[in-house]
């Protein structure tokens, strides 16, 4: 429970940040808190003997150590005596406390009964850790006080809680919350915000639990948060546990009666008189106006704890390996799971872990202005290369394959991580299917595009057609109306020519002399067409006689211009591309 209504005041310090937030991050885990959760989120669904609550942890545990977040199991021990009463009155019966009323003063603490079903899952719980390398430290009373002891020391980053009292112990980062899945994130509250924006500093919010009623005290009847907080912050942080101490809680009454004259309040005990009896761990009698004020204030500023330089805490803050036949055992014990699906869910984690520790190696080397290539790293990578590149919700991954981890060959991994622990490997990968690939694909056309191509191009072809078909009959009708004048134009030249030529020979002839001697003369018919040309003549005087048909004297109706060659061309390879994009 912690302080009442105080993660109410507590909102706006708020946040929800990225579950990537907690990576390399050493937390404590407030054991018992998570089991409650997980408890109240499975029962309504399934039997306790399904051991769905131990499911869900196991699942919380495994993404948590893919971020090589450091992990320790904080349980509880004893049970304070000032709690007692709070104790019994959540259980009713008071089934775990077995001491009588009467000798609680001589006690400090109670031993919890660790037969019970809550000490059983906290049992089975701690197994699953320690297989997983997470230790567990078993608190002297309080769990969430010795979370708060190791966080206040700096032995820990932040601390999962979901009790509130928490904060009074001394936290400073709290992780009330914590969501799995695509986008997963924690709810977290930092006491630096606290302070600042509610201006709450540690005794502030003791006093807070006082007034308004913790595990330790039952508050004052009537009070509400708005009014307790507004009370509190008038005082100061620095001396309202010092007025509390030497006035009790009258300034209380008084600051009331200064807003409501007339009006007091009353404690829980149901006495008129704050400065007579205040009933602050349940027992019903009564003390000094200074004593249970002071007890409930040491509970808080002096827990009963491990100390930082203990042995038990410097033994949880040793490295712990990870146990994998041992988790065989109990995945198959509690799960009924076959190795082989314990290492499909658990060793990808392990393995991505690992990378991410050698990427802090890399990086803490480089910070110290040492940067090695990968081959002098002391430390071996544990990537052998990159497979191939992949997309998983929507981010940038590798397939990757393995040195000797735990028997797994490959799995997905971020690219980001890759690029901080090995960016040697992205290069080797791509300088591999650069030669495998060593042409671009073309871009695919979309169908409007191609579409409005194909019509174009088919308009062109046709435009030419036409163009040239025009052109064609407009030459031969030419041709069919001249021909005839112009062959008998030729003719009748051809026949003068041939008559002066043979007068002018009759003449040369005459003026050299004859006999058997002299060699006859030879006359050359220059200027007569050969036979071919005279059959041309005749054929074309025979057509001249007849109609010329204009079908008949084209040429084959397969020709075709070199621009329609061209577009024809064009077009055959503009459907082999669009078979290319359709294969």
């Amino acid at each position: 429970m912690g302080v009442k209504n105080l993660w109410d005041i507590l909102e706006s310090c708020k946040k929800t940040l990225p579950l990537h937030h907690l990576q390399n991050k050493r937390v404590c885990i407030d054991l018992s808190c998570w089991i409650v959760q997980l408890q109240n989120v499975n029962k309504s669904y399934r039997p306790q003997t399904d051991k769905l609550f131990l499911r869900g942890l196991f699942h919380r545990l495994r993404a948590l150590i893919a971020l090589n977040c450091g992990l320790i199991f904080v349980s509880d021990g004893s049970i304070p005596a000032i709690k007692l009463s709070t104790y019994r009155r959540r259980l009713n019966s008071g089934s775990e406390v077995t001491q009588d009323d009467k000798n609680l003063d001589k006690m400090s603490s109670l031993r919890r009964n660790m037969g019970s079903e809550f000490s059983c899952m906290i049992k089975e719980a701690k197994a699953l850790g320690l297989s997983l390398g997470v230790p567990c430290l078993e608190g002297v009373e309080e769990a969430e006080a010795q979370c708060a002891l190791l966080n206040l020391e700096s032995l820990c980053d932040g601390c999962f809680s979901s009790d509130s009292d928490i904060f009074l112990f001394g936290a400073r980062t709290v992780y009330r919350d914590i969501w799995l899945g695509e986008r997963g994130y924690v709810v977290c509250y930092e006491m630096d915000d606290i302070e600042r924006k509610l201006g709450f500093g540690r005794n502030s919010l003791i006093t807070l639990a006082l007034l308004l009623g913790s595990d330790y005290s039952q508050g004052v009847r009537g009070l509400g948060p708005e009014s307790a907080c507004q009370i509190v912050k008038s005082v100061g942080d620095n001396v309202v546990l010092q007025r509390i101490a030497s006035e009790g809680l009258s300034f209380v009454k008084r600051a009331k009666n200064s807003k409501k004259e007339g009006r007091s309040f009353k404690c829980n005990n149901k006495e008129e008189s704050l400065n007579q009896e205040i009933n602050v761990n349940g027992a019903d009698h009564s003390l000094q106006r200074e004593t249970p004020f002071s007890q409930v204030i040491d509970a808080y500023s002096n827990p009963k704890c491990y100390s930082a330089d203990s042995e038990a805490v410097h033994r949880v803050l040793a490295q712990h390996l990870f146990q994998h036949a041992r988790l065989h055992q109990v995945c198959a014990q509690f799960f009924q799971w076959p190795p082989e699906k314990t290492d499909e869910y658990i060793l990808p984690k392990i393995a991505e872990r690992d990378l991410r520790r050698f990427a802090n190696l890399r990086a803490n080397t480089l910070a110290l202005g040492v940067d090695l290539p990968l081959q002098k790293v002391p430390v071996k990578c544990p990537i052998t290369g990159i497979i191939k590149s992949r997309k998983l919700q929507g981010k940038e991954c590798f397939e990757v394959s393995w040195e000797e981890s735990y028997g797994l060959k490959s799995s997905v991994v971020p690219a980001d991580l890759i690029e901080s622990a090995c960016p040697e490997k992205i290069v080797e990968f791509e300088e591999r299917r650069a030669l495998r690939q060593p042409k671009k694909s073309k871009p695919k056309s979309s169908a409007a595009e191609i579409d409005q191509k194909l019509q174009a191009l088919m308009l062109d072809i046709e435009s030419e057609n036409s163009t040239s078909s025009n052109a064609s009959f407009s030459s031969r009708v030419v041709m069919s109306e001249d021909w005839t004048a112009a062959t008998e134009i030729d003719l009748t030249r051809r026949q003068d020519l041939l008559l002066d030529a043979e007068s002018k020979s009759n003449a040369n002839m005459s003026c050299y002399p004859t006999g058997s001697t002299a060699a006859k003369a030879e006359i050359i018919d220059l200027v007569s067409p050969s036979p071919v040309q005279c059959q041309n003549v005749s054929r074309i005087r025979e057509m001249s006689d007849q109609p010329i048909n204009t079908i008949e004297l084209s040429d084959s109706e397969t020709e075709k211009s070199p621009e329609l060659e061209r577009k024809a061309r064009a077009l055959r390879m503009f459907i082999a591309s669009i078979r290319d994009d359709i294969s």
